[in-house]
């Protein structure tokens, strides 16, 4: 696995300060996405035994909150297998951490089903059950440049969802994270109203 970037000290990409990965590799392509560079699987630096070293290292203080992995596309299977050992050491090291992922896939459509079936999504692979296990928040979804609105928190358009993976694994179906001003469905609704209405 390749990285584009790796921030210290980020406050756009999840809630508080936190450590935040680009990875590089995307095959989603989305229209106007603000990091093409990242389609590339190999763009940036390796990803290394060092990185991940670096990585636990900037996670250290108390300040710190978690981490963040964006892309380019966590998810693509070659970069999950590369990303897991590093959740692995983040859960058994900094347990009080939290994980957050931002993925062009769907998560009840690509990456996991309540019932136990497996996707037939080329996403899905012999490591995705476990990496999801680690995840505290998932921001699914494809950029879409026509719901694009620089209003909502932690994401792009209107057909991303922030979902609080603890809940939604204990309900069986997704759960939506943080205020009634996350939900997608409200958004939607309330664009077709009149202000006034509000």
């Amino acid at each position: 696995m390749y990285y584009g970037e790796i921030k210290n000290c980020d406050i756009a990409n999840g809630e508080g300060v936190r450590v935040s990965l680009f990875v590089s590799g995307c095959t989603h392509h989305c229209k106007d996405c603000f990091n093409p560079q990242t389609w590339s699987f190999t763009y940036g630096q390796p990803y290394t035994e060092e990185t991940e070293a670096e990585l636990l290292r900037l996670l250290a203080p108390d300040y710190v909150n978690g981490i963040t992995l964006l892309g380019g596309e966590p998810m693509e299977p070659d970069n999950q297998r590369a990303l897991m050992p590093l959740l692995q050491k983040i859960r058994a090291q900094y347990p009080e951490k939290t994980i957050w992922c931002f993925t062009g896939y769907t998560l009840d459509l690509d990456l996991w089903h309540p019932d136990g079936s497996i996707p037939e999504s080329r996403a899905y692979c012999e490591v995705t059950d476990e990496m999801l296990s680690l995840i505290d928040v998932l921001i699914d979804g494809e950029f879409v440049a026509e719901l694009k609105n620089i209003s909502l928190r932690f994401r792009g358009s209107e057909n991303q969802r922030i979902i609080d993976m603890h809940k939604t694994r204990e309900a069986g179906e997704v759960v939506l994270w943080g205020s009634k001003n996350d939900d997608v469905n409200r958004v939607m609704k309330m664009k077709e109203q009149p202000k006034a209405e509000r």
